[in-house]
């Protein structure tokens, strides 16, 4: 299509992630979020694109958005888009513009959310209309869920909506939500800037644990050798000094394989002999700053996050306890179980708090040829690489009902725009291009994807 076609679309899609960006729905964990605003406000978005959308809250305004969009294929397999409605706290005084204010300057949209993830949602919005007002259609039902609570546990959005209404999504096959599909500009080993694409094909597990220790409560003067928080202060001293071994699970060997081609690294992991506690680091270090989109899927971790033990300095407790942001690839909860097993001891015991599980989606699929040909088409020279993510989406929950999850968020990043580094960080903001970009990168792929 002509560039023109685009130009209200290009108009909405600032417009809705700025305004979107205003709707404050700060996610404070243990129940405490709203998003019925910012859910209202897209369902109105949707209802404007001639669609029918159906807001759905767990509990008091906590809101979810689902839609479905028919293809031009009844026999088609569904496709899944989803985005989240919350948004982690913003510190306004650490700010150089307030957070929610969805401000555009210097070419950017600002604000808690341009990043992680309004920006996406208004980019599927824009989407929606523009099809509305040109009479595209996909081939395959397209089914757009907005949700709540994803900066937590989803126990208000994605995982309620899989639980109570497992109807809406009844087709769909694969699904594609946040993380991956942006530009990261690396340089190779005799300095040539590259930019790649990373997509998203898989996620480690999550683990979040809690750890707790019981012991003697007594007088902080007097000798105790059943000292809780002694006892759990050793266990999380040895969880956070652990060097959790290599493992190369299939997504994160083709990742370091398509990363190195496009670097010139020969990444040749299939070799006699290699090993990859002994071999990885020295590939990982000629990859150079490609080697950020691996460093975190190559092994399991396990990181202390919080402390709870105490009342008065002179007191010693009876007990003690103790937060771990664990992650977990695929095929290792055994294994990672075991390690937390023996790095607690028998002093310390622990839990779940929350968990679930690590996914990898096939990268050969059809539908990942049609991400990278979209990519490609609106930059050429880019190289497009799938990638496991460290963290963990709303695709894990909707993977309970078989729908096979990737990452593909598309953004043009300009050089020294960090996008990573604004996930849950201050001053966050997406450039405009970056929008409109990932409006045309989206309507070539939703329109194509077999």
């Amino acid at each position: 299509m002509r560039e023109e076609d685009f130009s209200t679309a290009d108009e909405e899609v600032v417009r809705f992630t700025s305004e979107l960006i205003r709707i404050d729905t700060t996610n404070r964990g243990g129940g405490d979020g709203d998003e019925r605003e910012a859910a209202e406000y897209v369902a109105a978005l949707l209802d404007g694109a001639g669609l029918e959308p159906r807001l759905l809250e767990s509990a008091p305004r906590r809101s979810n958005v689902v839609a479905r969009i028919p293809g031009t294929d009844p026999a088609a397999p569904a496709l899944l888009v989803h985005g989240h409605l919350d948004v982690v706290p913003a510190d306004q005084a650490a700010w150089r513009v307030h957070p929610f204010s969805g401000e555009v300057r210097d070419g950017m949209v600002w604000g808690r959310g341009a990043i992680d993830m309004k920006d996406a949602v208004a980019m599927v919005a824009a989407v929606a209309r523009h099809w509305s007002r040109t009479g595209r259609r996909p081939r395959r039902d397209i089914v757009l869920a907005f949700t709540a609570d994803e900066e937590a546990s989803a126990a208000y959005g994605a995982e309620w909506l899989v639980r109570t209404h497992p109807e809406l999504f009844e087709g769909c096959t694969e699904a594609i939500g946040e993380s991956g599909g942006h530009t990261e500009h690396v340089r190779t080993p005799d300095g040539r800037a590259v930019r790649l694409y990373p997509v998203a094909a898989g996620e480690r597990g999550t683990a979040w644990l809690r750890l707790r220790a019981t012991g003697t409560a007594g007088h902080g003067s007097r000798p105790n050798d059943d000292n809780a928080v002694q006892a759990l202060a050793a266990a999380v001293a040895r969880i956070g000094d652990h060097r959790w071994p290599y493992r190369l699970t299939p997504l994160t060997r083709a990742a370091i394989t398509e990363i190195g081609a496009a670097v010139g690294v020969k990444a040749d992991l299939d070799a006699p002999g290699f090993d990859a506690d002994r071999d990885l680091p020295a590939l990982l270090d000629r990859l150079g700053d490609a080697a950020r989109l691996v460093n975190g899927t190559v092994r399991e971790s396990a990181n202390p996050t919080m402390l709870e033990a105490g009342y008065k300095v002179n007191v010693i407790p009876g007990d003690a306890a103790a937060g771990v942001d664990g992650r977990v690839l695929p095929g290792g909860r055994e294994s990672f179980e075991a390690a937390l097993d023996e790095l607690t001891g028998p002093r310390v015991d622990w839990e779940y708090e929350h968990g679930s599980p690590a996914l990898e989606s096939p990268v050969e699929a059809p539908i990942f040829a049609a991400m990278r040909a979209a990519l490609l088409a609106h930059d050429p020279e880019g190289h497009v690489v799938p990638v496991c993510t460290a963290g963990g989406t709303d695709a894990k929950q909707f993977s309970e009902l078989g729908i096979a999850g990737y990452g593909f968020t598309p953004l043009l990043m300009p050089p020294g725009l960090d996008r990573d580094a604004m996930f849950h960080g201050v001053d966050e903001r997406v450039p405009v291009e970056a929008l409109r970009f990932g409006v045309r990168v989206l309507d070539r792929f939703l329109t194509a994807a077999e």
